[in-house]
């Protein structure tokens, strides 16, 4: 039996697939973008998670507190008397997240809805996550991905799918290695078997202004995906500047690489031009 790290249950979701789902968060991810707004899904283990900017400074904390560095004990989370700290990250197995998925099964799929599986990087615990898939017969399932995985593995739980939401941040190889901290090679290797797959899927592309807003990278991605005949529509989403508010709950600094306040630039424009399907989430 399989066992996986998750880091949150979101309920009643209604951007993360078709219908009203349930999504799972997979803690994890071999990506460093710039303008992540989950940075507490990187890290492949559970992390202490403080909201420092309601913290009282009462103390509570420090003196039930044994070590230099924080072991993730949780020996301070119940000390707190505001609530203010929590384990992000939490050990499951395979079979106790399909029964806690099973029980509200029949609730979403009533919505036309299901599960979808986002991260961090799901693809990061494929055992983990094809067992899950494996014991969720009968239920809608979704994943969101970066696609950053190797061949095998991403067909693997694609095979396992019902639908896919696939993020395609840049197609500019060096650029993507600036603000992700990784190649787009295998990425892209992996939505050109997408696009000839017979799987439901739609392209996610998150707009961060003077990074990838600009008429070039939306036809990069248009000639990328024109021919596709499983691909519904794309998605944009554009960069919301809370983006960085839960960096110092992880004890990290937010240091984006490109100006948060300009305007982010749209252009659903082209998409059309290519017979492709767009909104703006």
């Amino acid at each position: 039996m399989s066992t996986g790290l998750i880091f949150d249950i979101k309920e009643f979701a209604v951007y993360d697939g078709p219908g009203i789902r349930q999504t799972i968060f997979l803690k994890g991810c071999p990506l460093r973008c710039s303008w992540c707004h989950n940075p507490e899904g990187q890290k492949m283990c559970p992390e202490l998670m403080v909201s420092k900017a309601s913290c009282i400074s009462c103390g509570r904390c420090k003196e039930v507190c044994d070590n230099e560095k924080c072991i993730t004990c949780g020996k301070c989370i119940h000390q707190c008397p505001l609530n203010l700290r929590k384990i992000c990250g939490q050990h499951i197995s395979a079979e106790e997240l399909a029964g806690y998925i099973k029980e509200k099964g029949g609730y979403y799929a009533a919505y036309g809805g299901g599960v979808t599986f986002s991260g961090g990087e799901p693809l990061m615990q494929p055992e983990f996550l094809l067992e899950t898939l494996y014991l969720l017969a009968g239920i809608h399932k979704a994943i969101e991905t970066s696609g950053y995985a190797n061949n095998e593995t991403f067909r693997s739980v694609i095979s396992m799918t019902d639908y896919v939401m696939m993020d395609i941040k840049l197609v500019d190889s060096h650029l993507h290695m600036k603000y992700t901290g990784v190649d787009n090679a295998i990425i892209l290797e992996n939505l050109a078997s997408l696009c000839s797959g017979n799987k439901k899927f739609s392209v996610r592309i998150p707009v961060i202004p003077g990074v990838n807003d600009n008429e070039s990278n939306f036809c990069d991605v248009a000639e990328l995906i024109k021919n596709a005949p499983m691909l519904e529509r794309v998605e944009l989403l554009p960069y919301h500047k809370t983006a960085g508010a839960k960096y110092e709950m992880v004890n990290r600094n937010y240091d984006p690489m490109f100006d948060v306040n300009r305007p982010v630039f749209i252009s659903q424009k082209i998409f059309s031009q290519y017979g492709i399907r767009s909104v703006v989430l």
